[in-house]
């Protein structure tokens, strides 16, 4: 989604933070599923991998922060973006800016609900 958006924000009417931002989510977006997808955390056993959410992983706090600043800056950014729409490409990039902004919340709300401050931790390995 924030692909599709930097791609909206592209053409050069749009302004630069538009394109910056949805740039910027794109390219940290990216990165983890396609590590894991070359296997990367096998490769390189000397860099410490730790394992995303989705696979059991420990989520914290920092997960959570990352979610709600970014769905901040997709919210004040897109929401320009939809009220000015200097074309239709700003305003369909406003629009995926805004769905993306959806899925930070959901993000944000779905790794709250992992974390254990109260709770004592489960191992998501076998033990040794």
């Amino acid at each position: 989604v924030a692909f599709g958006a930097f791609l909206c924000f592209a053409p050069p009417p749009a302004p630069g933070a538009y394109t910056a931002l949805a740039g910027l989510e794109a390219l940290s977006a990216a990165p983890p599923p396609l590590l894991y997808l070359l296997q990367l955390d096998a490769r390189m056993s000397w860099f410490f991998w730790p394992p995303p959410p989705s696979t059991g992983g420990a989520a914290g706090p920092g997960d959570i922060f990352n979610s709600v600043i970014s769905a901040l800056f997709l919210l004040v950014v897109c929401l320009f973006a939809v009220i000015i729409k200097t074309n239709n490409g700003t305003l369909a990039g406003g629009v995926l800016g805004l769905v993306l902004l959806i899925l930070c919340v959901v993000d944000a709300v779905l790794l709250s609900q992992k974390i254990s401050l109260d709770r004592p931790r489960r191992r998501t390995t076998p033990a040794k």
